[in-house]
Order: C-alpha cells, then sequence, then structure tokens
C-alpha cells in the first residue's frame, strides 16, 4: 500500500505540503542562459559515477569538493568553481535564500539515454541542495516510509510516494523535512540530460 502523486508543484499546493522543506521554480533560466551552458559544460571532463566499484549510466564532474565513495566516502578538495558557473551559483544562493558562497560544492551530472538515479539521500556532511535542470525533463521521485503502526496486509511498511515532474530549465531546492526524511530519486530519461547541482555544507 502506498499513496502516490504525479504533479507539477507550481501548480499543486496538495505538492507542497506533503515535501515540506521542497521549492520548485519552471523557467528558472531562459533557453539563452540554457545554450551557454551547454557550450561550457560540454567540454568538461566527465568521468563514470563510481560506487564502491560499480559504474553507473551518468558521468559526472564536481568543483570545489567532490564526495569519494569509495573506501571510507570522504569529502575531498576538488578544482575551484569555474567562472561560468558563478552567475547561476548567485541566483542558486537567492532562490535557497542563503548566501552563493556558501554553495561550495556545484556537481554536474550528464545522464545519457537509459541513464537515472536509485533511491538516495544526499550525504549528511550537506546540507541544502539546489539543482537546475538541463534539456530533457525528468520525473524527481520522492519517498518516506509511514512509521508507527502503519503496514499493509502483510505486515509490510508502507511508503508514501511524490513524484514532480522537473521541466526543462526549472530548479528545485531541497532542504528542512524534504531533505532529512524522504529519499529521491530520477526515473530514467529518454534523451539526454544535464543537471548542474549546488550543495551548502552542513556546519561542523
Amino acid at each position: 500500500m502506498q499513496t502516490n502523486f504525479l504533479f507539477d508543484i507550481s501548480e499543486n499546493e496538495d505538492g507542497l505540503e506533503a515535501l515540506q522543506g521542497l521549492k520548485y521554480q519552471p523557467g528558472f533560466i531562459d533557453a539563452s542562459e540554457e545554450s551557454t551552458l551547454l557550450e561550457h559544460i560540454r567540454t568538461l571532463p566527465f568521468r563514470e559515477f563510481e560506487f564502491h566499484g560499480y559504474l553507473g549510466k551518468r558521468r559526472i564532474v564536481s568543483f570545489g569538493w567532490r564526495y569519494e565513495y569509495t573506501g571510507r566516502g570522504e569529502l575531498k578538495k576538488a578544482e575551484d568553481i569555474p567562472d561560468f558557473l558563478l552567475g547561476l551559483r548567485l541566483r542558486a544562493g537567492s532562490f535557497a535564500q542563503i548566501e552563493a558562497e556558501s554553495l561550495q560544492q556545484v556537481l554536474v551530472t550528464e545522464y545519457r539515454s537509459g541513464a537515472g538515479i536509485g533511491w538516495h539521500r544526499d550525504k549528511p556532511v550537506f546540507d541544502r541542495v539546489v539543482g537546475i535542470s538541463l534539456l530533457e525533463p525528468c520525473i524527481l521521485r520522492f519517498r518516506r516510509r509511514l512509521v508507527g503502526e502503519v503496514k499493509d496486509q502483510k505486515g509490510r511498511a508502507v511508503w508514501q510516494r511524490v513524484n514532480l515532474f522537473a521541466q526543462q530549465r526549472s530548479a528545485y531546492l531541497l532542504e528542512g523535512p524534504v531533505r532529512s526524511q524522504w529519499e529521491h530519486s530520477i526515473l530514467r530519461v529518454n534523451e539526454l540530460r544535464y543537471s548542474i547541482t549546488f550543495r551548502s555544507l552542513r556546519p561542523s
């Protein structure tokens, strides 16, 4: 048993209530800005995402800081955030209502056809997360386990699920309950997609 919603959160207040701490804005950048970003992104030194020896279908490049999933899992310094992302970071900071300089990590991800992300929460070392979608739209899925006496007929845990259709050139913010209580994933895309994800670091 589960509860499901599929919505454009900009037009559905029920989604806002279910996913406390999620902020979504379609048309965060325009087509010209997207084209300029893509010109730079296509020159970046992408590498396959590696998770404990497994190579994913998506490719990534990190700036500011990078999280190493191999070994003990550590946060390590990466190359400085390139100039072409600084203006976008300024807008991402305004969107999240925090200082842009606090968004110290940037992850640029290339999703080829058939690529997605499984269920997860961003690592606890990170705090707020701002993502910007380029090219192909995607379905951003959220789920959380309902606690207490809520079980299905077979005695299994029940999940509440909400699916957000993230449009091309849109942005989303994860903070608060949606960041700490919900897992999220991205359904496999049909065409090439890029995302730019800004993260702040959680205070020690």
